[in-house]
């Protein structure tokens, strides 16, 4: 984009994730906008005025920064001008969004394991020949109690190791409900239709523009997407938008103890913070509307 920014006239920029890593993100977005002249003309230049550089470690394989004192209402106030918020909720009737997070113990023999491999939360790994080892079932298990206790109703099931489908696919083979594995339109329509009880997707492979609100309410975070916090909230929005009629209740099978903790912590900390940014930056729009709200209901 910089390299044909001189032949652009004007620049109008979408986002539903301005920041979903943090303050850094921010950056590359402002520069289209304003070639450098409010947060740096480059992204060492923005490190250096408004983050610290964090203590390295051995091995580490890249630098990493943390915003400094007051950082974020510095940031909100150089670029206020220029950017305005547009929450979904405060334009579009949506139903409520319920998180449901579901304990998951592990038993003795898999706590042992975990604690000397550290990532086993979702019951299995790859070896160095990329071939699936199993150590437990515990989640498999709390899985699918949550498929019972959801008594027919269907649910959108995200996994993130390619092992997690497969494994999910032979839990379920003979629970005699209709699954499927999302590759394209054909599983998208076949959901939206009433015609798959579960369906398997990786949610960067589904996570933006598909519209599956029709074909169900729930949905069961089985395995979570590392830190990236914008293919978290972009996946459950593929119910939770324009047309849901129903609450939208997303179970989190959460193993105790484990980094699946530690992952979702991290992942609402991001949203805690994007959502600063897109409240301080609101106010642009009720300055120009003369303070009245004219959101359709």
């Amino acid at each position: 984009m910089k390299l044909v920014l001189p032949r652009i006239t004007r620049l109008v920029e979408l986002t539903g994730t301005p920041a979903p890593n943090g303050l850094e993100d921010l950056w590359a977005q402002i520069y289209l906008l304003d070639s450098g002249a409010r947060l740096g003309k480059t992204l060492t230049s923005f490190r250096e005025a408004f983050f610290t550089q964090d203590y390295s470690y051995p091995g580490q394989p890249y630098r990493t920064y943390s915003p400094q004192a007051e950082a974020d209402e510095r940031v909100k106030s150089l670029i206020a001008d220029i950017c305005v918020s547009m929450k979904a909720e405060d334009y579009l009737t949506l139903p409520e969004y319920i998180e449901d997070v579901v304990p998951v113990q592990l038993d003795a023999k898999a706590r042992k394991a975990y604690d000397t491999m550290v990532q086993l939360c979702s019951g299995a790994m790859y070896d160095e020949n990329k071939n699936v080892v199993p150590i437990h079932d515990c989640k498999i298990e709390a899985f699918m109690e949550v498929v019972e206790q959801l008594h027919g109703e269907h649910a959108l099931v995200f996994y993130w190791f390619q092992h997690e489908q497969e494994r999910l696919l032979a839990a379920l083979q003979s629970s005699g409900l209709r699954v499927a594995v999302y590759k394209g339109d054909a599983e998208a329509e076949a959901w939206n239709r009433g015609d798959i009880d579960l369906l398997l997707a990786h949610p960067a492979s589904c996570g933006y523009g598909l519209n599956l609100q029709r074909g169900g309410h729930h949905m069961i975070w089985f395995g979570f997407p590392n830190w990236a916090l914008e293919i978290y909230q972009q996946a459950n929005k593929r119910l939770h938008r324009q047309g849901q009629k129903f609450p939208v209740i997303a179970h989190h099978l959460v193993v105790q103890g484990g980094m699946d903790e530690v992952v979702l912590e991290a992942l609402h900390d991001k949203g805690d913070a994007q959502d600063a940014i897109m409240q301080a930056l609101q106010a642009k729009i009720e300055k120009y509307r003369g303070g009245k709200s004219h959101a359709k209901k």
